[in-house]
This record gives structure tokens, sequence and C-alpha cells, in this order.
């Protein structure tokens, strides 16, 4: 590990005077200020010598501000500095928004959990092999221009959704997807102390040819909450997760599912995150426009899942990941069409 300054704000207001921020630049992982509040994802790459900050601006003295987690008939607000742990363990996420809560509780080990933030767990990095090693040279991610090594490599655990010639990298968390699900929106803190709200699904580009930009931050913005709207289906909803092993690790294929049916079982509004084969948290619009009207059954699960892997395009090792996507949708459909209602 390089060295670095570590710095500390108190107020959200002294992150501006703490660093210089270079706001006509974009944020990558090369970008030589950070913030560290769990530090799961960010120390270990800082570590493998793939992140080398010159400064890491400690933020968690504004997790009193930003933590609480809040629920009216209208929506959820997450604050964006609570701990995994203590959102998947909360008894209003439980009931309501189960699919939120699981993909918190199926994201990582308790230890890691009781440090990661919500904002810090959204932001997390891939683990494909190639960007995290740096004795390879070609990761367009890592090293712009250098190339991608992983297409023609290993690359069994990679995206076959959204990728790009110059990228296939996948995004490994569990947590966004279903935020991208449920049509959540992000609330971002800049510089200049105002506020804006972001689509969630719009917060991650895809990686194009300029995969080392991963987000639509600016530098020096902080992700201080997410609202996720409150509707029918959020209680009718579950996080499917498959993996190579059923304790911590990394989804091979992951779907986040939630339904609205009416009293006959015909689907409302259907809403699908699909993870662990995508460049990106990814709804599935098509999949989701193709179970309106419809009852959820082998036949019409599947011909949505068809719709949410239309677009997908594999690499070597990967080739079984849109039919094991495939399958994950549907299976997760049919759990959720039979759950008992909920008053």
């Amino acid at each position: 590990m390089r060295p670095f300054q570590l710095l500390s704000v108190e107020h959200a207001a002294d992150v501006a005077q703490c660093a210089p921020f270079d706001h006509n630049s974009e944020l990558t992982v090369k970008s030589p200020v950070q913030f560290l509040a769990g530090g799961t994802n960010l120390l270990d790459l800082m570590k493998l010598g793939v992140m080398t900050p010159e400064r890491l601006v400690d933020i968690n003295p504004l997790a009193a501000a930003h933590s609480a987690i809040e629920a009216t008939e209208d929506s959820l607000k997450l604050g964006a500095f609570a701990r995994m742990a203590d959102a998947a363990d909360h008894p209003v996420l439980r009931r309501d928004y189960p699919v939120i809560a699981q993909s918190l509780w199926k994201a990582a080990s308790p230890q890691l959990r009781n440090m990661a933030t919500l904002g810090g767990n959204v932001l997390q990095r891939t683990r494909c092999l190639y960007f995290r090693d740096t004795s390879w040279h070609a990761c367009n991610k890592r090293a712009p221009g250098s190339g991608c090594a992983a297409k023609e490599g290993v690359n069994r655990r990679l995206a076959v959704l959204g990728v790009s010639e110059h990228c296939i990298a996948n995004y490994p968390g569990d947590f966004a997807i279903a935020l991208v699900a449920l049509g959540a929106q992000v609330e971002i803190l800049g510089t200049g102390g105002q506020t804006r709200r972001l689509p969630f699904e719009e917060l991650h580009r895809l990686p194009g040819d300029t995969p080392h930009v991963e987000t639509h931050l600016r530098p020096g913005d902080l992700i201080v909450a997410f609202h996720v709207p409150a509707g029918a289906w959020t209680r009718r909803s579950l996080y499917l997760k498959i993996r190579d092993r059923a304790s911590y690790d990394f989804a091979l294929a992951s779907a986040a599912v939630a339904l609205d049916l009416d009293a006959q079982g015909v689907v409302r509004e259907a809403r699908i995150g699909i993870g662990g084969s995508v460049a990106k948290p990814w709804r599935a619009h098509e999949a989701e426009a193709a179970l309106v009207g419809k009852t959820i059954d082998e036949h019409s699960a599947r011909e949505a899942a068809e719709a949410a892997f239309a677009s997908a395009v594999v690499s070597g090792e990967n080739a079984f990941k849109p039919e094991l996507g495939r399958r994950t949708l549907v299976r997760a459909l049919l759990e959720v069409a039979a759950l008992p209602e909920v008053s």
C-alpha cells in the first residue's frame, strides 16, 4: 500500500474544504481523493495497488445525519450511512420491503455487513480478476485504452448484459439490484451543499468505450440517501441469489422481483432487477412488460425470462450465464407469485 494522507470531516460543508476536487475531471478508480466509510472494498483495492489515492477523507462523522431509516405511506428513505446489518434486520424492511432486506442479508458475511454502509455498497467495484490483479496490463477499467484481457481469458463470472467490446466486467452487488427493481432514487450531496436526486437506474454507467468511468457522480459528490417509492408490489417481493456456494459468495445469477397481482392472480405491475451477469444494476423493462395482464406460470415466466436476456452477449466460459439467468428469473417469478397475501 502506498502512502496517503488521511483527513476527516465533521460536517458535510467541510468536504469541499478538505481536499482539492477537480470538478472538470471524471470520477474514476484513479481519482486522487477517495471517501472512506466502511472501507470494506476500498481498502482491499488499495492493498492490491488497484487504487492509489493521495488522500482519504473519513466521512464517518457524518453518519449521525445520514443513517436513519424512515418509512411513510408513500416511500421508504434509507440513509446511505446506515450499516448493511442494521438495514437487513430492520422490521419495516423485512415486512414491507423483503426484497431489500433479503438482498442485504445475502450480500456478505456478518462481519462485512456490520462495517459496510449502504452508500458504499452500491459503489463497490467489480471482482473481475484482471481488474484486481495489476500484473495484468490489459484492463480498460483500471488502465483506459489498454484492452480487455477478460474477453479471451478467465471470464466465467463476468457479464453478458450491458457489455461492450471494451469491457465485460460484471457488477457484483446485490442491494443495488433490489433498488433498481423498485425504481429507487438516489439523493446526492454536492460539494457546494446542494442536493439533487437521480433515478438509481441512471447512477451507474454502461461500459461503452469508457469503462473506467463507472457512475454519473461528480468528484466530491456524496450519496446521502436512497428513496424507494411504496407500492402494492413491495410486500410481494423477494431476492433470489444463485452462487457457487451457499455461504458468503458473489452471485452467478440473481433476480429481484416484485409483483402487484389482482384477486385472480393477474399481473397489474411487475418490477424486475437482474444481477450476477450484468455490467451495471439492470432493470429488465422488457420482461416486466411481457408479464402485465398475465398470470404467472411456467410459460409466462419463461417468456419474461427470454425477454430479459434477449440482448445477452457471451464470451467463452460465461456462455452458460444467459440460461442460468433465465432459469433464476423463472424460479423467482414462480416463488413470488406463490407467496401468501400480506394484509
